[in-house]
């Protein structure tokens, strides 16, 4: 047991409070449906990496926020048993946080495994979970001792450089096992030359490095120079930018692989910066209100006998620090509220939803070039390769799984026939159309029974050649699912199926298998400047108008 560290564990918590409090608001408001946050709770993904992440955060939130609730409870009469009974198992949560604590970090790490391909190789590793983990022990420590470093210099407390160099200690020992772990992985798997070939992310990794690491671990491993306040602002203040930009180069900037490089807009660091801003003016307010400390903080300029202090702009005396700071920090919320709402944009903020964007047949012979809404980008298919190789003629049922009426192995454009949004196969209103079909009701429908898609003939009653012999594929229904939906459901099944028995085709069920990045071979060199737009060979989603090419139909 080590008492000296007592006196920090309220800044602790409340640090690590705030902070966890901070990244999930800020996942709240990055996430496109914010009121649907709760989903985790009701609908369980039992394999999924982010439900795990989802809960850990949830429950660690809720069990720092047992543990930092005492503090502000001693300040009232009220609530005094729940004081009471959370202090006396405070040990219980503190192992709860640890174990969760654990939890997210790692699962954190796992999420990124499943992007081999987009991940920078100096950056993933299967090791990630392992790093993860490792890092956020080795930062906590730190983090911690600048928070101390922070308050001190802000509050005028005498620093207790002691203890806070044998938290340094304790630090620079997990971050030199970090640096090993991450190096000795590096050259296991041979990625050491691409540390060295001068590109602009080696180099940013050899930043990461000694930020993280070297100069860390430089400084508070020498006795002399960990009890030094200049090297402790030092060697914290590296750490913490480190590991930022650590995860920062994992969570986007590395992810670059594809091609495509995502700048966030003004308002996103503006809400950002926001969001940080709010934490910290509540961590100060904690400092201030409540026993954070073994003796609670009180401003010498509030007491009765210290004299008044004149503002610098002028010689006013705006009153007490806390009557001045209501004045003074209204008047700030008041301007930073109004240039708040001046730069918010006037654009009417809306969405339709997906779009509903009619399918063309995929041009070609042999190889068929799939462009379903002609947006500049698709897929090249070596259909007659896939028939060579599936079984000749007797295979196009495998993926033509149903004729239309006086056709044989009709395309896919021709039922899936909406890019994102399903459509209507059997068309109800042109069969009883006198256009159409002309149909009466009794020729589908028994008299005798309420009109239903229930109570109705089967298609192929009257259509008998409707499903093909051997088709493998059910038709439940005659809602067809989306062209996109269709097109990955029937080749990733294969080829999933395939990269797992098929030698040398481990990587088949891939994106870049089939939607590849660079220029097509078939086009001339001097418009490769065209193809450089990120929109080029990737999935579209759905709402967003390719630079206006989803609006009309290229001539072909």
């Amino acid at each position: 047991r080590r008492e000296e560290f007592h006196r920090y564990a309220k800044v602790s918590v409340l640090l690590a409070f705030l902070g966890y409090l901070t990244a999930a608001t800020a996942l709240v408001v990055e996430l496109g449906l914010p009121w649907m946050v709760w989903h985790p709770i009701i609908y369980w993904q039992h394999h999924s990496a982010l439900f795990e992440i989802s809960w850990c955060v949830m429950l660690y939130l809720t069990v720092l926020f047992l543990e930092f609730i005492p503090v502000p409870l001693e300040e009232t009469g009220r609530l005094a048993g729940i004081r009471k009974f959370l202090t006396k198992y405070k040990i219980v949560l503190v192992f709860l946080g640890v174990m969760i604590s654990t939890l997210h970090q790692s699962s954190l790490g796992t999420l990124f495994l499943i992007i081999p391909e987009k991940l920078h190789p100096l950056w993933y590793s299967s090791l990630l979970p392992i790093l993860f983990f490792v890092s956020a022990v080795a930062t906590g420590p730190l983090m911690l001792i600048l928070a101390v470093l922070t308050i001190s210099h802000l509050y005028r407390k005498p620093l207790e450089n002691d203890i806070l160099s044998k938290l340094g200690f304790a630090s620079m020992i997990v971050l030199a096992i970090y640096g090993l772990i991450r190096l000795i992985d590096i050259g296991v798997e041979g990625k050491f030359a691409i540390a060295f070939d001068g590109s602009w992310q080696s180099a940013v990794f050899w930043i990461e490095i000694v930020l993280f690491v070297g100069l860390p671990v430089l400084l508070l491993v020498i006795p002399r120079w960990r009890r030094s306040t200049p090297a402790l602002w030092l060697a914290t203040t590296s750490a913490v930018l480190g590991m930022g930009l650590d995860r920062a180069n994992i969570a986007g900037v590395m992810l670059v692989q594809t091609g495509e490089i995502y700048l966030p807009t003004m308002y996103e660091i503006m809400i950002s910066l926001g969001i940080l801003a709010a934490a910290i003016l509540v961590f100060l307010f904690c400092l201030e209100r409540y026993k954070i400390w073994e003796v609670k903080w009180e401003d010498p300029r509030e007491k009765p006998e210290a004299s008044p202090e004149f503002s610098r702009p002028a010689d006013v005396w705006l009153g007490t620090p806390r009557v001045a700071g209501r004045t003074v920090y209204s008047l700030i919320f008041i301007v930073a509220l109004s240039f708040g709402l001046a730069v918010i944009s006037t654009e009417r903020i809306r969405s339709a939803g997906a779009e509903e964007i009619p399918v063309t047949k995929a041009h070609g012979g042999d190889t068929l070039f799939v462009n379903g809404n002609r947006d500049g980008s698709g897929v090249s298919f070596a259909h007659e390769e896939h028939v060579k190789r599936l079984g000749e003629k007797e295979s196009c049922v495998l993926c033509h799984h149903m004729n239309l009426p006086l056709d044989k192995q009709s395309g896919c454009h021709t039922c899936h026939s909406r890019m994102y949004t399903p459509a209507d196969v059997f068309r109800h209103d042109w069969h009883a159309s006198p256009d159409g079909a002309n149909l009466k009701c009794g020729a589908c429908h028994r008299e005798d029974l309420q009109r239903t898609a229930q109570t109705a003939k089967q298609c192929q009653d009257c259509h008998k050649d409707l499903f093909p012999s051997g088709t493998l594929v059910q038709i439940n229904h005659y809602n067809a699912r989306s062209y996109t939906d269709a097109m990955h459901g029937m080749c990733m099944k294969c080829h999933q199926k395939n990269a797992l028995t098929l030698v040398g085709k481990e990587k088949l069920a891939q994106c870049a298998t089939c939607h590849k990045t660079g220029m097509p071979e078939y086009l001339p060199p001097e418009i490769e400047n065209y193809f450089r737009d990120t929109t080029f060979n990737h999935v579209t989603v759905p709402s967003i108008d390719t630079a206006g090419m989803m609006e009309e139909e290229p001539s072909i």
